[in-house]
């Protein structure tokens, strides 16, 4: 009998994928333990090894094919000596075929047609305009008020079509989106029955899956996470000055013909400093769910990292208990894994707080979006050199301004300025964070 090949579930939370490609095709033998397909998540693209052994006898499923089904029967597998025959009569079990079924509604009855949207301000302007003929339009006087809705007038400036041409089919002769595109297609376009030649030109970019759950998280989060934000300054000359001292003795050990062991950057340091905080302030290293407050043991940052078409999170474990340079090490591997896609599930998911630095694209200051279910995240904007008063007297520091993001039903406000003022401490006083 044949051997089912199922969508498998790379983390707790998904229900489907991509299958990006095969790396095997019908008729090869495989092994256990070789790779044989390639599945893109919301957070990165992961091999699939085989678990069991035999010949590729019928791929269900293409490679290139979106939204497929946690456990939906992508393909068979036959075994030693089994001939391909079976395939012909074979029925997928119950369980496996329901994903399918599910993805397969071509045979439901069509729904009635629904009324012509009065606007969509979020959807991507259509590619595709109907090719049918417009009705003629009704010659409008000049200053005639035109009925239309908020979406046709967009697509008719979008187009280049005067809308004061466009017969309308709508509730009481209102113009409607597929008046617009009906009429740019006949050629029936205004009261000079002539495009107006100013279409507007784009790239209609489908959304990953990655961009969709980007999407839906951070609008949940704004819509349901009371945020607060605090801000700090903090000078940087202390931490500047032992970065470069660390860095000129790797050189130096180094030699000139080779690379250095490391090479620590200002955002390391933050990183270690979070977790020394946090240590000092357990209480905002804290996640939100509706039955508790889940107050972490361990210090696990996830830092933000961009990739092509999004972010990912890579966690950097117990960074209270590491040097600098560990934290150095472990987050220029986690960073170039992640923008390859080859982190594992639990190297991105988890963490009990996070960190988000611009501070390398110039940016100042900024406040990001809390990531539930934790309870802060910390923006980072660039250091740069200003003007502050010390001992009476006026005098330039490098200065970054840090802005704490909080789920006011985690952390409140106190905890949140006790734990910044130790975030500052550390900063400001670097020899802390080499003990």
């Amino acid at each position: 009998m044949p051997i089912e090949i199922l969508m498998p579930a790379l983390s707790p939370t998904m229900t489907e994928g991509n299958l990006a490609k095969w790396t095997v095709k019908e008729g090869d033998k495989i092994k256990s333990g070789q790779v044989i397909a390639e599945i893109e998540t919301d957070k990165a693209t992961m091999e699939v090894e085989a678990v069991d052994e035999g010949i590729i006898g019928k791929i269900i499923v293409n490679g290139g094919t979106e939204g497929v089904k946690v456990n939906q029967l992508i393909a068979l597998l036959l075994e030693d000596g089994e001939d391909k025959k079976v395939l012909d009569t074979y029925k997928p079990k119950a369980a496996a075929a329901k994903p399918a079924e599910a993805a397969a509604p071509a045979a439901a009855p069509a729904a009635a047609p629904s009324a012509a949207p009065t606007a969509a301000p979020t959807s991507a302007p259509s590619l595709a305009p109907t090719a049918a003929p417009a009705a003629a339009a009704p010659m409008r006087s000049a200053g005639e008020r035109v009925f239309a809705s908020p979406l046709a007038k967009r697509v008719a400036a979008q187009e280049g079509v005067d809308i004061a041409g466009v017969a309308g089919t709508g509730p009481h002769g209102r113009v409607v989106k597929e008046d617009v595109l009906k009429a740019k297609s006949s050629g029936n376009l205004g009261r000079s029955g002539r495009v107006m030649r100013n279409p507007v030109e784009f790239t209609k970019i489908p959304n990953s899956n990655m961009r969709k759950v980007i999407a839906r998280r951070l609008t949940e989060s704004k819509q349901q996470v009371p945020h607060f934000y605090l801000t700090v300054d903090v000078e940087l000359n202390k931490l500047l000055d032992i970065r470069k001292d660390i860095n000129f003795e790797a050189e130096a050990i180094a030699g000139k013909d080779k690379k250095p062991a490391y090479k620590t950057s200002v955002n390391d340091f933050i990183i270690k400093a979070v977790g020394m905080a946090l240590r000092k302030v357990p209480a905002a290293n804290a996640s939100w769910y509706d039955d508790a407050i889940v107050q972490y043991n361990n210090i696990d940052i996830s830092v933000a990292v961009a990739i092509e078409g999004g972010l990912i999170t890579p966690i950097v474990k117990n960074a209270d208990q590491k040097s600098v340079v560990t934290v150095s090490g472990e987050m220029k591997d986690l960073a170039g894994r992640a923008r390859t896609g080859k982190l594992a599930p639990e190297e991105f998911q988890g963490g009990g707080f996070s960190i988000s630095n611009l501070g390398m694209f110039g940016v100042k200051t900024f406040s990001a979006i809390v990531n539930p279910p934790q309870g802060c995240i910390l923006a980072v904007g660039a250091g740069e050199d200003r003007v502050v008063v010390r001992h009476g007297q006026m005098v330039v520091r490098n200065m970054v301004d840090l802005t704490l993001s909080v789920d006011h039903r985690v952390v409140d406000g106190a905890i949140g300025a006790e734990f910044l003022a130790a975030l500052k401490h550390y900063l400001e006083s670097p020899a802390l964070l080499l003990l």
